[in-house]
């Protein structure tokens, strides 16, 4: 009897061990899920009242912290993957034949691998294509090359208007654009939905008969990045006195809509200093080339991948760390693809390898034409004889160029990345088969020799550049002009708690 009564009194207090046990981790769960609704009730109840023009991150930062937070890791610059990433890589030793090709254009000085949208003020500044101007009127770049770096864009085009803005040299600006792309570049400060804040993609659409304002949200997660990652123009005859940014996508978004649009107006971005052709430079195609994927066909946007939603707490929101999905591969190739890490990573480097391939094949062979061409007016040839041969130049190099500046593209959409960069092979290889026949026509028949550009700096030299020169002017710069602009720009922003406390 004792021993019955001994066992049932241990199993009583076991039960009663395991209820309290049960009720504290229940008690647990239900704290874990009050303080959770408690974050996800308050979290977006603003502290300040924004004003749209307000180009301070921090101030917005304020009333979104997550987010704000998130956006200071484009600061990073540790992320290096096969073919580039976030850190800081001068291309140009890279890749020295990437001089000759841009002969006589800025990006034959300097063209480092972008950093994060955190560097976008401080990286245009200390680039050698900025030059080194000693005065607001002084310098080789217009305004309008300020239009994609900061918050401080829609003030100014706020203030002045829109074609004021444009007008004037890259050096006037250098006092008001001081912060670094942010909040009021995408965001609308009452509701925080995403707005279009430059005029050029707006009007883009306006010319192609479309209304941006009818832009659904998950399209909205790709036109923000449009604004900036794009192909444009300088347009000269939209406004006197203006360059004014321009998207050529009348016929569309292809390279060879985008050839025929230039070709029509007679545009050239410059003249190459080796083959004097009318060149066109593709600045950064990367919303055309993404339209042409399978990922836009399927409904990603731009931000699914390159800023995936992440959770913290109770909260879900989107990660402001814009970067190669790469570094982040659980949260953006993973919510949709089931493969490891591991091989999702190598199919990508499969594909960036075989489109690399043949735009390294096509570049030496635009290299070669410039080199060829220069050779031809060397020996006598006439601007009748070189007019083909020179727009096939300028059409190769088009495509190589939309190749290689569509960030990514070899990824986004590389079919037809390869389809384009065929295409100009099959150009550089047609247009060579024209300077051999004028140069024997013209008494030379020997092969051209390639020039020694195995470096950077036997490159510069190749085509002319005083480095010496270029890099002392902008050492100067940044010791005495560069200081003085960002003084006035404190000076200005101590007024700006008074100036933008309401939104009047």
């Amino acid at each position: 009897m004792t021993t019955k009564s001994g066992k049932k009194l241990f199993l009583n207090w076991g039960i009663f061990i395991a209820t309290v046990i049960v009720v504290f981790l229940l008690g647990l769960l239900a704290s874990s899920i009050l303080e959770r609704r408690t974050e996800a009730a308050y979290v977006n109840v603003p502290k300040n009242e924004l004003n749209q023009f307000d180009p301070r991150n921090e101030v917005w930062g304020e009333n979104y912290p997550r987010e704000f937070q998130s956006y200071y890791g484009t600061a990073d610059t540790t992320f290096q993957s096969k073919y580039n990433g976030n850190v800081m890589i001068d291309m140009l030793e890279v890749d020295p034949r990437l001089v000759v090709l841009w002969a006589g254009y800025g990006f034959s000085k300097d063209y480092n691998q972008g950093r994060g949208h955190y560097y976008a003020v401080s990286d245009v500044q200390n680039t050698l294509r900025t030059g080194a101007p000693k005065s607001k009127t002084d310098g080789p770049m217009p305004s309008t090359c300020m239009t994609c770096k900061s918050p401080d864009v829609p003030r100014l085009m706020n203030e002045r208007g829109v074609a004021q803005f444009y007008t004037g040299k890259w050096a006037e600006l250098g006092p008001e654009v001081v912060n670094p792309i942010g909040c009021a570049d995408c965001h609308d400060a009452k509701t925080m939905n995403l707005r279009i804040s430059r005029p050029a993609l707006v009007e883009a659409f306006e010319r192609q008969g479309k209304d941006i304002t009818k832009a659904s949200h998950q399209e909205m997660r790709s036109l923000v990045c449009a604004q900036c990652h794009v192909e444009y123009y300088f347009n000269k005859k939209t406004v006197e006195g203006a360059n004014y940014l321009t998207f050529p996508w009348d016929n569309g978004y292809s390279a060879e809509a985008m050839e025929e649009y230039y070709d029509n107006i007679e545009f050239s971005d410059w003249t190459h200093a080796l083959s004097k052709a009318p060149m066109l430079k593709a600045q950064h195609p990367g919303y055309e080339v993404y339209m042409t994927g399978i990922h836009a066909q399927r409904g990603v946007s731009c931000a699914d991948c390159h800023m995936p939603y992440k959770s913290e707490g109770g909260q879900k929101f989107t990660d402001h760390k814009m970067q190669s999905p790469l570094n982040n591969i659980a949260n953006s190739c993973q919510v949709c693809h089931r493969e490891e890490a591991g091989t999702l990573m190598a199919n990508v480097y499969e594909r960036q390898d075989k489109i690399i391939e043949n735009r390294d094949k096509l570049e030496e062979l635009v290299v070669r034409a410039h080199v060829e061409a220069k050779k031809a007016w060397d020996v006598g040839a006439t601007e009748d004889q070189m007019k083909d041969i020179l727009m096939g130049i300028r059409h190769a190099q088009w495509r190589w160029d939309y190749a290689a500046a569509s960030h990514g593209g070899s990824f986004h959409s590389p079919v037809e990345i390869g389809r384009v960069i065929s295409g100009g092979i099959t150009i550089a290889q047609e247009t060579r088969i024209k300077l051999a026949r004028l140069l024997a026509e013209l008494g030379y028949n020997e092969e051209v020799p390639y020039p020694n550009i195995a470096t950077k700096e036997k490159a510069q030299e190749f085509i002319g550049l005083d480095m010496d020169k270029l890099n002392n002017d902008k050492k100067e710069f940044i010791k005495t002009v560069l200081p003085e602009w960002e003084k006035e720009a404190k000076e200005r922003e101590k007024n700006y708690d008074k100036i933008y406390s309401t939104n009047e």
